[in-house]
């Protein structure tokens, strides 16, 4: 089977146009994505030095906490750029795909795959990136995916206050349709999933025990509306301590998953 390779756009948005190191640290609900990224895996996790395979772990963002909390690293990644910046968290690094690991078999505790859902369109590829996890992970190990939610560009748009022009309203009415963003506008190719979908593929990839959880729960997109529309940041605000509660008070109803701008699914190698 010939090496995948990820589309040249998508290296290019995150080589050229984005600087993925800042995402999760300069918005609000950039913020409130990396708080509670961090609390849910922390239930999961095993006691440090576990070893963690953060695959497709861009600029090692969450690779920087999970060393801070003593685990052992590493992450692999398709642009060269990340790789550079995520030599910096400590954690050994390997320029790679998700869809074909260099680790051995059953020779990591955690592995992680934060990102490339989003970016592998086909279903052949999801499995097959999901199927290299599975086997990577020793017997009874943690396995954590995160997806794009299938709204959440509706909420994201609004957001913005451009959602009712007619070019942008066919756009995202064609995103909700296909779950497929095509990548000519604002962000690359991506995937977006249902949390349904989600587990259902976690499950069939072999995983065993899937749970799906909106990350940024309900409250996520007032977060950002209110602080691209005042210019204040809110990230140790009253507002952003609302929506982190927002967030945890929904877990328990699937109905809210809807809501999330992301999911994590959490499963485990049985």
């Amino acid at each position: 089977m010939p090496t995948p390779e990820p589309a040249p756009e998508i290296v290019t948005f995150y080589a050229e146009t984005i600087n993925e190191a800042d995402r999760l640290t300069t918005t609000a609900d950039g913020r409130l994505e990396l708080v509670r990224t961090q609390e849910l895996l922390r239930r999961y996790l095993p006691l440090p030095p576990a070893r963690v395979l953060d695959v497709g772990g861009g600029p090692g963002v969450h690779a920087r906490w999970l060393m801070e909390d003593g685990y052992t690293v590493h992450l692999v990644d398709p642009v060269a750029r990340h790789i550079e910046q995520a030599e910096q968290t400590g954690a050994t690094v390997e320029l790679g795909d998700a869809r074909a690991l260099t680790a051995q078999d059953g020779t990591y505790d955690v592995v992680l795959l934060l990102g490339p859902l989003y970016h592998l369109l086909e279903r052949a590829d999801r499995d097959r990136a999901m199927a290299e996890a599975l086997r990577v992970l020793k017997p009874g190990g943690l396995f954590a995916a995160a997806g794009i939610n299938r709204f959440s560009a509706l909420f994201e748009h609004v957001a913005y206050q451009h959602l009712h022009r007619e070019g942008l309203r066919r756009n995202i009415a064609d995103v909700l349709r296909t779950q497929v963003h095509d990548g000519k506008k604002a962000f690359t190719r991506a995937y977006f999933h249902s949390w349904q979908q989600l587990r259902d593929e976690v499950t069939d990839a072999g995983f065993t025990d899937a749970e799906v959880f909106g990350v940024e729960g309900p409250a996520w997109s007032l977060l950002a509306t209110t602080e691209r529309h005042t210019g204040e940041p809110l990230a140790d605000s009253p507002l952003f301590e609302s929506a982190l509660t927002a967030a945890r008070l929904a877990e328990p109803y699937p109905e809210l998953m809807a809501a999330s701008s992301h999911l994590l699914a959490v499963a485990r190698r049985a």
